[in-house]
C-alpha cells in the first residue's frame, strides 16, 4: 500500500456520515488497524460508529477518541458532529492494540529477549486520572524503549477511548515495532525571559522565585502594562517548565491558574517542586505559525526523500481556529509543507510526545 486510505464527514446523522466516510475509503482489503477520531457530538454514538465501520470495512483492529475538535488533511471540525479514519495497512506482527484499564496486559510487558528497537506507541489518556502523568511516564520502560505519541482525551461529555473497543479511564492504544516514522512537536507559547528558578513552592503554589515573591516576579516578566490589571494575562501568559537535558531547548507550558495578591503567592497547574527551572511565556498566534514553519521544515528536512503513507496530528484544543485562523488553516500548513498527506488526529486536551505531558503543542507523526 503506497499510502493509506482517508474517510471524513460531518453529518447531524451519524449513519449518514459513516455511509459517506465508508464510501470515500473504498476497498479496505488488506488494511488491519484504522485510527478514528469523532467530535464530541458523536460520543454517544460511538458505540454505533464502530460496529459498523467494522462491519462495513472488515478493518479488525481500531484505536481513537472523542475531540472537542478533530482535523484530517485540510480539514478541522468544530460544533457540529464528525468523524474521521485513516485505515492502515501494516505487517501483522507489528503492532498490538492495548488498554492499560483492563487487566491483562502481556502485550505490553518487556521480554528478557527484547531487542532494544525502539518501540513507538499511539495513546489515548483520560483526563480524569490523576495518576495520568506517573501512567505516561512509566509507559515506555514497560514497552521496553518505548516512545510515547498522543493526546488527552476533550469531551463535554463522555470521555471515551478506542482500543478495538470502547473504554475510558486510563491509557489506551497501539504499540509498534519495526515500523518506520518521523515525529515533529510544535510548540504555541514563546518564553518571554529567560530561565528562573523556582525557590520555594508548596504543591500548586509558587512561593519564591530567584529568592523573590513568586507574584512580584511574575509581574516583573510580564510587564507593566498587564502587571497592572494581572487578570488580564490569563489566557495569555502562562507558566513554562524547561525539560532537563534536552538539547532543543523543550519545555512543558502549563496554566497560571490563580494570584493571592496579599501573600504574593502564584498558583500554576503543576505539581511543582523546589529548584526547577521556570519561565514565563505568551501565547499568540505569530509565534504559533512561525514554530510550526519551523517544525514542518525540520521534517521535511528529516524524510527527505521518503514518502509517507498517511500521519496523526494530535493538537491542542487552544490552538487551531484560536492561533491560525477560521478556515483550517492549521492543517493547510502541514499540506503546503509536506504534500497532501492522509493524515487524521483531534483537538486534545493535553499532548502526549516521549514521556511528557504537554500544552499548546501539536504533535505530528508520519508513517513510512
Amino acid at each position: 500500500m503506497t499510502q493509506f486510505k482517508l474517510g471524513h464527514a460531518a453529518d447531524n446523522d451519524w449513519q449518514q456520515a459513516a455511509e459517506q466516510v465508508i464510501e470515500q475509503l473504498g476497498s479496505c482489503d488488506g488494511c488491519n488497524l484504522a485510527f478514528l477520531y469523532v467530535t464530541d457530538d458523536f460520543n454517544n454514538e460511538l458505540s454505533k460508529l464502530l460496529r459498523l465501520l467494522k462491519e462495513r470495512t472488515a478493518i479488525p483492529h481500531w484505536v481513537g477518541t472523542v475531540g472537542s475538535g478533530i482535523c484530517c488533511t485540510n480539514t478541522e471540525y468544530y460544533d457540529r458532529p464528525a468523524l474521521a479514519v485513516l485505515a492502515c495497512q501494516f505487517p501483522e506482527e507489528s503492532f498490538s492494540v492495548f488498554d492499560l484499564s483492563r487487566e491483562e496486559q502481556n502485550t505490553i510487558t518487556r521480554t528478557d529477549d527484547y531487542d532494544f528497537s525502539l518501540r513507538p506507541a499511539v495513546v489515548h489518556g483520560d483526563p480524569r486520572n490523576g495518576h495520568l502523568p506517573q501512567l505516561i511516564d512509566e509507559l515506555p520502560e514497560k514497552l521496553g524503549n518505548g516512545y510515547l505519541i498522543g493526546g488527552l482525551t476533550s469531551s463535554e461529555q463522555h470521555y471515551f477511548q478506542v482500543a478495538d473497543d470502547l473504554t475510558e479511564g486510563s491509557l489506551s492504544g497501539v504499540v509498534f515495532k519495526d515500523i518506520p516514522m518521523v515525529t515533529g512537536l510544535s510548540q504555541g507559547c514563546t518564553p518571554i525571559t529567560e530561565p528562573r528558578k523556582l525557590t520555594s513552592c508548596d504543591h500548586h503554589m509558587a512561593i519564591t522565585i530567584d529568592n523573590r515573591p513568586a507574584l512580584d516576579v511574575f509581574k516583573e516578566d510580564i510587564g507593566e502594562v498587564l502587571a497592572r490589571d494581572i487578570d488580564r494575562a490569563a489566557g495569555y501568559i502562562f507558566a513554562a517548565f524547561p525539560v532537563r537535558g534536552s538539547d532543543t531547548g523543550d519545555y512543558l507550558v502549563r496554566n497560571v491558574i490563580g494570584f493571592d495578591p496579599e501573600n504574593n503567592l502564584l498558583a500554576i497547574g503543576e505539581h511543582m517542586s523546589p529548584d526547577t527551572p521556570i519561565m514565563f511565556c505568551r501565547r499568540d498566534g505569530k509565534s504559533a505559525v512561525e514554530d510550526m514553519q519551523r517544525m514542518l521544515a525540520d521534517v521535511k528536512k528529516r524524510l527527505g526523500d521518503a514518502k509517507p503513507k498517511g500521519g496523526l496530528y494530535m493538537t491542542c484544543l487552544g490552538r487551531g481556529r484560536h492561533l491560525f485562523g477560521e478556515n483550517s488553516e492549521e492543517m493547510k500548513m502541514i499540506s503546503e509543507a509536506l504534500g497532501d498527506i492522509p493524515l487524521v488526529g483531534f483537538y486534545a486536551n493535553g499532548e502526549i510526545a516521549g514521556q511528557r505531558l504537554y500544552g499548546y503543542t501539536g504533535v505530528l507523526t508520519l508513517f513510512l
